[in-house]
């Protein structure tokens, strides 16, 4: 199964996992599964880090390909494609982040792991 990590999975997952469901811990640790990190969650932590908001982002804030790396997760780029269906989504709240998580998860036959419920408005496949 291909799973998308939501911005806050990416984080808890890098700093040992406590606050991941079993399901998601389960699912991400899985040798069957390919776990992806989309270019936006880089984004997202980084702008939260520098307000101050995330500081458990650091770590990948500063070397996001070291951390992608050692978590054996693969980065996934944001095409025109996603951006489009990002920017059409309708029934779903406008933070950008949230919107091209649902719009890569959705074009790429991805289940994302969150534990947000916003992305069950636009009827994403969500592990939690």
């Amino acid at each position: 199964m291909k799973l998308l990590l939501d911005t806050h999975t990416i984080v808890w997952t890098m700093n040992g996992g406590p606050r991941l469901s079993r399901a998601a811990r389960a699912a991400i640790a899985s040798p069957t599964n390919q776990a992806f990190v989309s270019a936006a969650s880089i984004w997202e932590a980084s702008i939260k880090f520098h307000l101050g908001r995330f500081p458990d982002a650091a770590l990948l804030v500063d070397n996001p390909r070291k951390v992608l790396e050692s978590l054996e997760l693969e980065g996934l780029q944001i095409s025109i494609e996603h951006s489009r269906l990002a920017g059409s989504l309708v029934n779903m709240h406008k933070d950008p982040f949230d919107r091209m998580l649902a719009a890569q998860a959705l074009l790429e036959g991805m289940m994302l792991v969150s534990a947000d419920l916003v992305f069950d408005e636009v009827s994403v496949q969500r592990l939690w």
